[in-house]
């Protein structure tokens, strides 16, 4: 069985170039099919990235009780100082290794249309480059406390309009320069404008209030710890997260949304693609009638047959994703754009990312219309009555 499998799947994939306008119709189907699927999962999977990158396991937030987002958050400057003293905070010579921030949005032009965007611009402390130490300034200097100077993320900086070094913006009550660009990794700080939050506060009239504090712990560990402390307080009312596990909550209703559309609309044009493998398969089943007839007669089953059918289908479905995945990959990886983060209603700019298990994922779609292409010329194929093929002979 296995010897005839092997033969008669030799003779039809040496026959393929016999038919090659045919069989370029499926490949390139199927390719379209990738290139879409890959593409359009590139984007959950960069907005993902953005995201989780942020996230570092000895760095938590604390936001007001019941609150899922900073934007819902709020506490006075008072509890702010409580939840920095809490032990188990990591402490520097400074004192805690911790920073107050305040979350607002204001309305800016995109770079590329011109058109207003949502842009996060951000509170925070004096000791925020010790809170987060991957952050670095690339361009200009770090803002100066109590100025009303602002850093731009690298990602912010590319799709936003007048948001270089130098350049001056007007938001709330307060004229803002631009003083220095910063980078973060990749993650979704980069899409964050900041200032110091003492200079945010009465720009927007927020009086000594925060809406969040990020603090390093003092070892991984001491999370539990640091949050049964906060908890059980009595003057505070906190929500204490790992920063790592809000980030990735901040990024799931997007990744669902977008993973949906995208296995919706390749679902839709793979059913396209199957009808063309099926017939690409059925004229090289009409083509081959003569030699499947002089199989038959000579002995072979009718699985090997099939089975050669539908390894054929398989190799010209791989050959489609091989072509889709390398032109997704080319065309889009790296790509920088900037969409709608739901939960927070502001923009974060990401980058698209192709990973290899994205790869992996287009290649399996592309085996699978394949195999589905295959199935019912394969049947036709075994089924072939002899005596009436070797008629044609």
């Amino acid at each position: 069985m296995l010897s005839q499998i092997i033969a008669v799947t030799g003779v039809n994939i040496r026959s393929i170039r016999e038919r090659a306008g045919s069989s370029a119709v499926a490949v390139i189907g199927i390719a379209g099919v990738v290139v879409v699927f890959v593409s359009v999962l590139s984007i959950a999977e960069g907005f993902r990235a953005a995201m989780t990158k942020a996230g570092d396991p000895e760095r938590i937030l604390v936001m007001r009780s019941g609150s899922d987002t900073e934007m819902t958050s709020g506490f006075s400057g008072e509890d702010a100082r409580l939840i920095m003293d809490t032990a188990g905070i990591l402490k520097g010579p400074n004192g805690p290794v911790a920073s107050a921030e305040l979350f607002v949005v204001v309305s800016h032009p995109k770079a590329a249309t011109g058109t207003d965007a949502n842009v996060p611009l951000r509170g925070v402390s004096p000791r925020v480059l010790d809170v987060r130490p991957e952050v670095r300034i690339v361009e200009g200097r770090m803002f100066e406390s109590g100025r009303n100077e602002i850093i731009v993320g690298r990602a912010a900086s590319r799709q936003f309009a007048n948001l270089s070094v130098g350049s001056s913006v007007r938001w709330g009550e307060n004229s803002w320069q631009v003083v220095g660009i910063f980078d973060a990794n990749g993650s979704v700080a980069e899409s964050e404008l900041w200032c110091d939050a003492r200079v945010l506060q009465p720009a927007y009239r927020r009086g000594n209030s925060y809406q969040s504090v990020y603090a390093r712990l003092e070892s991984v560990d001491s999370f539990q710890a640091v949050k049964d402390a906060m908890t059980a307080d009595p003057r505070l009312r906190v929500t204490v997260l790992r920063e790592q596990d809000y980030y990735a909550g901040q990024s799931r209703v997007l990744q669902t949304v977008i993973r949906t559309v995208g296995f919706i609309i390749a679902g839709l044009m793979g059913i396209g693609a199957i009808f063309g493998a099926v017939n690409t398969m059925y004229s090289a089943v009409a083509s081959r009638t003569r030699e499947i007839a002089t199989l038959r007669a000579l002995g072979f089953q009718s699985l090997p047959v099939v089975i050669s059918v539908l390894v054929e289908a398989v190799i010209l479905s791989l050959i489609g994703g091989l072509i889709g995945s390398l032109a997704a990959y080319l065309a889009f990886d790296g790509y920088q754009t900037a969409t709608m983060n739901w939960q927070s209603f502001s923009q974060v700019a990401f980058a698209f990312a192709v990973t290899p298990a994205l790869l992996i994922q287009g290649l399996t779609y592309a085996a699978i219309m394949g195999l589905f292409g295959g199935l019912l010329p394969a049947i036709r194929a075994a089924r072939l009555p002899v005596v009436t093929a070797l008629r044609q002979l």
